[in-house]
């Protein structure tokens, strides 16, 4: 096997894992004061987690919940975008857009060291199970899969359940993304037995390692923590928390708890890609002549 020289472009990279009250006005402030621990400990990208300004909304199918949206741009991202600036640091933000009157998505942001807006990318694949309704909120995104380039690479921006479709994936790594992001909400119902919960978080870490195995990227993985109510009085959400990076070969580069909340800053060789891509060329051996059938829904 040819030796590589080592090469290296490090970023150092804030994860904020937090809990969500219902006061919208503190809970916002929260995150915003972690990102200042995250940049003080060096941070140069700060990523948050899915719908992060409150609780996860979509437990229930409840109209008066469309009354969190806002526009991009909007109050949030001037927030975000003067905190960007002050603290010279780009920031991946998850919001609930207000695009149009009856029209709304789940998006994530970035806002770029001078404070504007870098990109967006509207959430692809909605969901719609029990205790995550977001197909009653959220239209499918029609931005595609683009990364997003800012001043500390090229972001492969996705959300949630979009971490669970390598087309995905792949087609961010295709574009050139540096590194794969994705803000998260995802947990438990305390009603399920605990050896389902583990194969649960199992599969959730294991399908996005794979991701950063299968495109020779790293991947950040994001997300709340703590129980969060039912509206309607059932069980409600447990968020497993379980934050994460992994390194190009999945290995694990970071890992946060699955019961309390985490602000970490690490590094991340985004140069180590082109190493690992050199081993394994999965790119190079794409076999895309015999790929047409990925665009149906089903082989009959």
């Amino acid at each position: 096997m040819m030796q590589n020289k080592t090469s290296t472009k490090i970023l150092k990279v804030g994860i904020v894992q937090q809990s969500c009250s219902a006061d919208l006005t503190a809970n916002f402030a929260k995150s915003l004061a972690q990102i200042r621990v995250a940049a003080a400990q060096g941070a140069e990208l700060v990523v948050l987690q899915e719908l992060h300004r409150g609780p996860y909304f979509c437990q229930q199918e409840l109209s008066g919940n469309f009354d969190l949206a806002e526009t991009i741009p909007g109050p949030s991202t001037q927030l975000l975008g003067d905190l960007a600036r002050e603290l010279n640091v780009v920031i991946v933000a998850s919001l609930f857009e207000k695009r149009g009157v009856g029209l709304h998505h789940n998006t994530a942001v970035v806002l770029e060291r001078d404070g504007s807006i870098a990109g967006k990318y509207r959430k692809m694949h909605i969901p719609d199970d029990p205790g995550y309704y977001e197909k009653f909120y959220f239209t499918p995104g029609d931005l595609g899969f683009h990364p997003i380039q800012t001043s500390v690479g090229k972001l492969g921006i996705l959300v949630c359940w979009d971490q669970w479709f390598p087309e995905a994936a792949r087609l961010m790594a295709m574009a050139g993304a540096e590194l794969l992001i994705y803000p998260t909400a995802i947990g438990w119902s305390p009603e399920e037995a605990q050896d389902e919960k583990v194969r649960q978080r199992e599969a959730w870490i294991t399908v996005q390692r794979a991701h950063a195995i299968a495109n020779g990227i790293p991947v950040v993985s994001v997300n709340r923590v703590g129980h969060e109510p039912d509206p309607a009085g059932g069980a409600g959400l447990e968020f497993w928390g379980s934050s994460f990076v992994a390194g190009p070969q999945g290995e694990f580069l970071w890992s946060a708890s699955t019961d309390s909340e985490a602000t970490s800053v690490l590094e991340v060789n985004l140069a180590r890609s082109e190493t690992v891509r050199r081993m394994w060329p999965y790119l190079r051996d794409r076999r895309i002549d015999h790929y047409g059938d990925l665009l149906k829904i089903y082989r009959d």
